[in-house]
């Protein structure tokens, strides 16, 4: 530690700090453009200009470090001041620099109301400017469908430069020219590829960057804030919902430091139009082949005279990707009634209820990455899948101290890596030590093995899982203080569903059974878009968009988004977390788990409870941990190490990535326009803003 004195009160601080960090330590705030805590340190703004005793100049606190301070001639800990006068005519004098060429674009803005050098020009801007001369003119550059460029506005702070660059892994940005020249672009103007992008709106200090969709839209003193979680992938990330009156006009990150540090997805951010394009806000019954507006009266009596004439074994329930725990808790209570055993979610069909909660959660946890010192990716393309994670990847992996091998597709995953193989194959080598890569994994301190949905859905599923977990056994991966044996899941209902068991019980038919020819009478598909119901099946779709699945339905009971709903969602480390209703549902539509308790009711099997909280409390008492909200109920390694002696026989396939699309991979997503556009532009059916 070292002792420093800050505007006369003596702290102590370590000695890797830099003067911004110790002053804000210290209680004093630093005004700041470049400078970001989660990027390297560029010293270009200036802004961040402190007082040094004896020093002859102010000093960039940002890029100075504490240990550089030299003490007092009597060995006194150095004094600095961040509110001296000569400090004071600094950031003025850096701030009157700043705006020589800054517009006066404040009232058409969409940064207005949460801009940094609106925010600081306040604090240290004066009332005139003693520059004259003509304001420098720069041309707005094509980044793409997301994010919008006005470059006059740029103070070339290059925190885009380096955030694409550090934490997307795709150096597309630049400056290019020098001093009054100098611009940033892309280069050949040609449109980011990262799935990241969208946070570069939100790290620009200034309005030079600003979100696409969303221009003059809104004002941000307009909008109620609601804080709640992404469902678009098993991240989990937390995230601020902004609403106007019963619309979501946008979704923003929050910080959580073990979950998403405060980045989010491109889909995560972006999906907003497709919550209000082809909802279903009514029941609809098929007549001779048609779908047609009804009642819920209807619709319900349609789905009880279905059921009366059906025996139980051949009636089935498959929940979607976006399923919240209740709605499941509460189907599989139906289902439990009426006399079947026939649940699934989708891709969910190589786990094993019984093998207790290691065998599915992604065990070292997101933020257990930053200690991994070895990852072998099974069967997974973490940059389509988990974005976020694999950002998290890349940053522990460009400390020098991870090494990375890939068995499957041979992607560009934004670091380098091994590629051992493509198949199972490749797993039976690196356990026979026959590739390079087996000595890294038993080398190594805390060894990741991720199992991705690439190989856990396929039909050979649980014996892929159970080779992996041999593997994690043999090379170190699960000992005492470590649990390195991860599912990667691609789905936010996945976890909450086997936590709560919505999988086959004794007897009951997986989701590839249940969607073999003849095998069902009815099907209860919770949102459950991916799938293709058998021909025959009298088809209950509960969800929110005129999707697939309602395209296939016979009834359909309109449901609620995410946004406009409160429920429970485990994400893939088994975190379990809350998200929270922003708006309310379209027309007619009701909360999933309503409908259920609703049709019970109609069937003749009436669940024993009424509201939410009363739901909530039969499920705690079910399963316990999930009450505990953002906690993780931890795995046990006995899990693992009976998983590992399941054994079975994997096919020699290679292993695809679960999702082929980034995105549109669920009904939300493929009903945005925005998310269309996105989707054209990487399949390279839009290259350049010239083309």
């Amino acid at each position: 530690m070292t002792r420093l004195i800050i505007d006369g009160e003596e702290i102590e601080v370590p000695a890797e700090y830099t003067l911004l960090q110790a002053c804000e330590a210290a209680g004093a705030e630093i005004p700041r453009f470049c400078y970001h805590e989660r990027l390297s340190i560029a010293g270009n703004c200036r802004m961040c200009l402190v007082e040094i005793k004896g020093g002859p100049k102010p000093v960039a606190s940002c890029a100075w470090g504490v240990r550089d301070c030299r003490p007092g001639p009597n060995g006194e800990p150095p004094e600095i001041s961040t509110r001296s006068p000569m400090v004071k005519k600094a950031r003025e004098g850096v701030m009157e620099f700043l705006l020589i060429n800054h517009p006066l674009d404040c009232p058409i803005c969409d940064q207005g109301g949460e801009c940094d050098l609106q925010d600081q020009a306040m604090g240290y801007g004066v009332d005139t400017s003693r520059f004259a001369e003509n304001k420098r003119a720069v041309e707005d550059k094509y980044l793409g469908v997301l994010v919008k460029t006005s470059m006059n506005r740029c103070i070339q702070c290059t925190r885009c430069v380096r955030f694409a660059s550090e934490v997307c892994g795709v150096p597309e940005m630049g400056a290019t020219g020098r001093g009054e020249d100098m611009e940033i672009t892309t280069y050949l103007e040609s449109a980011l590829t990262s799935e990241l992008q969208g946070n570069l709106v939100d790290i620009c200090p200034v309005g030079a960057l600003t979100s696409k969709p969303y221009a003059f839209a809104a004002r941000p003193w307009e909008l109620g804030k609601t804080q709640s979680i992404d469902v678009m992938d098993a991240v989990g990330s937390a995230i601020r919902i902004d609403t106007r009156g019963r619309e979501v006009m946008r979704i923003l990150p929050r910080v959580n430091e073990a979950v998403n540090e405060e980045w989010i997805s491109d889909k995560t951010r972006h999906i907003v139009d497709g919550l209000r394009t082809q909802r279903l806000d009514r029941p609809y019954i098929r007549d001779n082949g048609q779908l047609r507006a009804a009642s819920w009266p209807e619709a319900f009596a349609a789905v009880a005279a279905k059921i009366a004439r059906s025996d139980a074994r051949r009636i089935g329930a498959i929940a979607g990707d976006l399923a919240a725990v209740e709605e499941m808790f509460a189907l599989k209570d139906l289902l439990a009634k009426l006399g079947s055993a026939n649940l699934a979610v989708q891709g969910g069909g190589g786990f094993d209820v019984t093998a207790g909660r290691a065998s599915w959660i992604f065990n070292p946890t997101i933020a257990g990455i930053e200690q991994a010192d070895a990852l072998l990716i099974v069967g997974s393309n973490p940059r389509r899948e988990a974005a976020v994670l694999n950002a998290r990847i890349r940053k522990r992996w460009r400390t020098g101290q991870l090494r990375i091998g890939v068995i499957g597709d041979k992607a560009d995953l934004t670091y380098t890596y091994d590629h051992i193989g493509g198949g199972t194959d490749s797993l039976n080598d690196l356990a026979a030590g026959n590739h390079s890569f087996a000595e890294v994994l038993k080398g190594a301190t805390h060894p990741i093995m991720l199992i991705g949905a690439g190989a856990a859905a396929r039909h050979d599923g649980a014996a892929l899982l159970a080779l992996a977990a041999k593997l994690a056994l043999e090379f170190g991966a699960v000992k005492d203080g470590w649990n390195g044996f991860g599912v990667l899941h691609d789905a936010a209902s996945s976890v909450g569903a086997l936590d709560i068991g919505f999988a086959p019980a004794q007897g009951g038919l997986s989701a590839s059974q249940m969607t073999a020819p003849g095998a069902l009478d009815v099907l209860f598909s919770l949102g459950a878009d991916e799938i293709t119901p058998p021909d025959g099946a009298f088809v209950v779709y509960i969800g929110t968009h005129g999707d697939r699945g309602a395209h296939r339905a016979d009834v359909i009971l309109p449901g609620a988004a995410y946004t406009e709903k409160s429920g429970i969602y485990v994400n893939t480390e088994g975190r379990v977390q809350m998200a929270n209703r922003a708006a309310f549902p379209p027309g007619d539509a009701r909360e999933d788990w309503a409908i259920i308790r609703a049709l019970s009711d109609a069937v003749g099997r009436k669940l024993p409870y009424d509201s939410l909280s009363a739901l909530r409390q039969a499920m705690f008492k079910a399963v316990p941990h999930l009450m505990r909200i953002d906690q993780i109920e931890p795995g046990r390694p006995a899990d693992i190490e009976a998983l590992a002696r399941r054994g079975g026989s994997a096919e020699k396939t290679p292993f695809r990535s679960a999702v082929e699309d980034f995105y549109l991979t669920n009904p939300i997503a493929r009903a945005s326009a925005v998310m269309a556009e996105c989707s054209r532009l990487a399949s390279g059916q839009m290259l350049t803003a010239a083309e």
